[in-house]
């Protein structure tokens, strides 16, 4: 009894407080911790977000942890997240925090050491949902949530299932008004007009101004501290000729800077530095912005930039031109700029940078000018094999070799193309690249075909189709697929790879567009044309395996070796190093992967060779006649007749 009415009491003078700051001025925002009591087993997240000011519930089982409610201005989020793959520790109990900014429509969980975002900063809308007041009181159980608290205000000690909070819609702009707020050494600018939710300082330099530090002001709500730091070197004051003040603004909202494609953000403050009627540039001594933010994995990049009003006074444009970054942790970044203009970080979100880009664009480039020779004297050697005997692997072979040196023509020239032709070219380029590695992975599939008849259909009163049949399939089929996306429209155009040291100089080529039509596309069609193949050569390179264990020339080394990397080339399971591309070995895959299948006409060219090598040395005319890198040569004659006799 005396537990509940303490209880009781806690909630009673929590809502108190809470009333009361609400009749003079608004809690921007909510800051609920507590301690998660779960089991020792699979977690989850699990939310579901949508618009609206009705409230916001946290409830936790033994299993989940659960953020449901209508309190979004914009965001509409619903997802359930493993938690193992944030390094997530399953202990009996997690301690976590949510923050729900209003201004900035965000919400963000703290758990585990880890920052989720939930909901992302959005632009700054007529109504907030603040003044989150606690709902009424939810069950105990033995898993949920123990020690629920409001900022540093336990509300009860017990573990609770759920807690649950209601909102209530307020203006926006009377939220900035109160969020301003700094340091007494330089005048603040009361009215910014374009941007309520921004704060001016204005500086003055006296004549005998050493540098001066300018800090963001402090928020009410989840930004607790500051989040930008501006250090004005001395040297400013003798750059500037018709003043002796400086302005810098911070912009808390910075939805309005944001570039136009979700790959990358601007996720701390905009910083903008400016001198009235004056153009500064090329400072002896830079300005230096300290921007603190939630901390960065390794795997996005960031960069200090800059926005160039003059080259682009409506639209915003970030540049790296005039700044040096410097990375101070993960959560804080130092810029060095020698020029007055907009500041902030840009951050690679997604598609994930690429590590190494120049170093794996040297070695495609490269093996693709190596294939595109090999396969063109591969096609000599073949159309030469013609005065000989038919065989009924040549065109299979031909055909193979025909399409590869197709692909890596186009992909040498594709990042030509895109900056010579533009988007208009690559449609078409990047139509072509597309149609020819299908083909490509096509006749890999007759590849298989015709050997899995060589070794299992021998005895069969069935012939293989005509050569047209072949022709029809590998090089016709592939171009059904590829009408009918051109058809759709928007599928194929320029697409950008952006290096993880320089995100802000992509490199550029014609492929598939970076769009949800294009990625359905990509899957329905490349990748699944890809998974049959890789899995139909594995089992077909079992198969054979199986077939020839027992030879005596399984057990020369030079054969065998020669006869399973040759055939893996021939059926296309190099390729599906694609699907090993995560984890720690992340970077040596990719690498294998480019090596492998840009070189990959070179491979067979050299398979090929040796095999007509080794024909040669062994004096068997008939087996130089059938020279032609298949599974029969060397492996499957001697077989064949003993199953006939």
């Amino acid at each position: 009894m005396e537990s509940r009415l303490t209880d009781s009491l806690r909630v009673v003078f929590i809502l108190t407080i809470l009333l009361a700051t609400g009749s003079s001025e608004n809690d921007q925002a909510l800051t609920f911790c507590g301690t998660w009591r779960h089991g020792k087993h699979s977690l989850h997240l699990s939310y579901n977000l949508s618009p609206g000011c009705k409230g916001i519930s946290i409830s936790a089982n033994k299993s989940s942890l659960s953020v449901e409610g209508q309190i979004t201005a914009q965001c509409r989020r619903s997802d359930v997240i493993d938690l193992k793959q944030f390094g997530f520790d399953s202990e009996e109990q997690s301690d976590f925090c949510l923050y729900w900014e209003p201004l900035l429509d965000q919400l963000k969980l703290q758990i585990g050491g880890k920052n989720l975002t939930l909901c992302w900063p959005t632009s700054l809308q007529g109504t907030c949902c603040t003044d989150l007041s606690l709902g009424p009181k939810q069950p105990e159980a033995d898993y949920g949530i123990v020690n629920g608290r409001i900022q540093t205000d336990i509300i009860t000690e017990k573990t609770r299932i759920a807690f649950k909070f209601n909102g209530r819609p307020i203006s926006c702009k009377h939220l900035c008004n109160q969020a301003r707020g700094g340091p007494t050494q330089v005048n603040m600018i009361e009215d910014n007009a374009e941007n309520p939710c921004a704060s001016s300082f204005e500086v003055e330099m006296n004549d005998d101004f050493r540098g001066y530090n300018v800090t963001s002001p402090v928020t009410k709500g989840v930004f607790q501290e500051s989040t930008a730091t501006v250090h004005l070197p001395s040297a400013l004051k003798q750059a500037v000729k018709m003043t002796t003040k400086v302005v810098c603004t911070f912009f808390r909202n910075n939805t309005q800077f944001q570039v136009g494609h979700k790959e990358v953000r601007i996720l701390s403050e905009v910083v903008e530095i400016t001198v009235e009627n004056e153009i500064i540039i090329d400072l002896p001594e830079p300005i230096r912005i300290d921007f603190y933010h939630d901390a960065i994995p390794k795997m996005h990049s960031r960069k200090c930039v800059s926005w160039d009003t003059r080259k682009n006074p409506l639209q915003v444009s970030w540049l790296v031109d005039g700044c040096i970054t410097q990375q101070r942790g993960a959560e804080n970044t130092e810029c060095l700029c020698n020029h007055l203009t907009y500041f902030s970080v840009l951050v690679q979100l997604e598609p994930q940078p690429v590590r190494h880009l120049l170093a794996l664009t040297i070695i495609t480039s490269l093996g693709c000018a190596m294939s595109v020779i090999s396969c063109v004297v591969l096609i000599t050697f073949l159309c030469r094999k013609s005065r000989r005997p038919k065989e009924q692997s040549k065109p299979i072979h031909l055909g193979l070799a025909v399409s590869l040196a197709a692909l890596n023509l186009l992909f040498f020239f594709t990042g030509v193309l895109a900056n010579v032709g533009g988007e208009g070219l690559c449609t078409w380029v990047g139509a072509a690249l597309h149609y020819s590695l299908l083909s490509a992975f096509t006749w890999m599939g007759i590849e298989v075909f015709y050997t899995f008849w060589l070794v299992c259909m021998v005895l069969t009163k069935y012939t293989l189709p005509k050569p047209y049949i072949w022709n029809l399939v590998g090089f016709v089929l592939p171009a059904v697929p590829i009408v009918i996306l051109a058809a759709v429209g928007d599928i194929y155009g320029m697409r950008e790879l952006v290096p993880s040291d320089d995100i802000s100089n992509p490199y550029q080529m014609c492929w598939m567009k970076s769009n949800d039509k294009a990625l359905l596309a990509h899957y329905f069609t490349t990748m699944t044309i890809l998974v049959i193949l890789v899995l139909l050569g594995i089992m077909m390179l079992f198969l054979i395996y199986w077939k020839i264990r027992h030879r005596v020339e399984w057990r020369q080394n030079r054969v065998a070796f020669l006869s399973i990397w040759g055939l893996s080339c021939l059926f296309g399971t190099s390729w599906g190093l694609t699907f090993l591309d995560f984890g720690p070995l992340s970077d040596l895959v990719i690498f294998l992967f480019c090596i492998l299948n840009s070189f990959q006409g070179f491979f067979l060219m050299l398979r090929f060779y040796m095999l007509e090598w080794m024909s040669k040395q062994a004096g068997d005319s008939a087996q130089s006649s059938n020279s032609n890198g298949s599974t029969r040569q060397h492996m499957l004659k001697a077989p064949e007749k003993s199953e006939m006799d």
